[in-house]
């Protein structure tokens, strides 16, 4: 790509055939500013990521397949092979990271600033197809009788198999045999969830247009249920308290004030009892229903030791 760029390019008047070639004689490299470490033996390239790494600067995720510009030099051999190693910048953070060719492997070995995400297990525990091995194709290339031998254990594998294809083949024209119910089973299915959805949705626009609150609320749990119960109901326990002490305390106050006041004459003290019994009753049953029993209670007993006091 880098050579195409010196031709049917302008030549300046002063250009000298002799200086050997345009890029010499203006002083430039073909690769332009991928070159600008080539005295340094990097090379700047596009380099694609072999599979999927964690960054170790940001601890973000890079996907197999990301391409970066990176700096590529040689640093040894393998046999005849040349191992290379790749540097380039996270474009999520400012963290470098390494990464070599392992020919021995045929793989790419991450030397610093990532870790590999491992995805990697063996085929045969998943009962995979395995592809053949380079010594293994070669025996079967050269010899007839491994060949017939390989043969004979692929046709005893697949009989093994035969059954459990069998009954995965059955389960599969089992449900979907009638596609057509199956399709309709699964479209009413939608429909409930997506009604149930829409439900949800207006019950919680009306409680934030209700508070005037622009939040994202979350699903209701039920947990948070009980622990809701649970505070409205202590709630109202602490109200009924506070109810109740200071019924009690307007009742002691009424009862101080009957007993402090001097009666002249038992018709006089039976004409004001007649007189202060209905306030103080109404007094107590204004301020709880819960108590009227034990404040009617209070006013007989008040009126009885008048008499009796008579």
């Amino acid at each position: 790509m880098g050579e195409r760029k010196g031709t049917n390019l302008y030549y300046p008047p002063d250009y000298d055939p002799r200086a050997g070639g345009l890029n010499k004689f203006l002083g430039t490299h073909a690769l332009r500013e991928r070159a600008r470490k080539l005295h340094m033996g990097i090379l700047i390239i596009r380099f694609e990521m072999p599979y999927n790494i964690w960054c170790d600067g940001c601890g973000n995720h890079i996907g197999m397949g990301v391409r970066y510009n990176a700096e590529k030099k040689k640093i040894g051999m393998y046999f005849s092979t040349p191992v290379y190693q790749f540097r380039m910048k996270c474009h999520l953070c400012d963290n470098h990271f390494e990464i070599k060719t392992d020919p021995a492997n045929l793989d790419y070995v991450i030397v610093s600033g990532a870790r590999r995400q491992e995805n990697r297990w063996d085929p045969k525990e998943n009962e995979q197809v395995v592809p053949e091995t380079k010594e293994v194709s070669c025996r079967l290339y050269d010899d007839a009788m491994y060949k017939l031998e390989h043969g004979l254990e692929d046709k005893k594998v697949a009989t093994s198999r035969d059954s459990a294809l069998k009954n995965a083949i059955a389960l599969n024209d089992t449900l979907w045999k009638d596609d057509y119910s199956s399709n309709c089973a699964l479209r009413a299915l939608f429909r409930e969830k997506r009604r149930d959805l829409k439900r949800k949705q207006s019950v919680d626009s009306a409680l934030l247009k209700k508070t005037g609150l622009d939040i994202d609320l979350v699903q209701e749990h039920e947990n948070d249920i009980k622990l809701a119960k649970s505070l409205t109901h202590k709630r109202d326990i602490k109200k009924k308290k506070k109810r109740d002490a200071g019924l009690e305390l307007l009742v002691s106050i009424v009862r101080s004030k009957n007993n402090s006041k001097k009666m002249p004459c038992p018709s006089s003290r039976l004409k004001l009892q007649n007189q202060e019994s209905p306030k103080v009753q109404d007094v107590v049953d204004n301020a709880t229903t819960s108590k009227a029993t034990s404040s009617s209670s209070l006013v007989n007993y008040d009126s009885s030791s008048t008499d009796s006091d008579t």
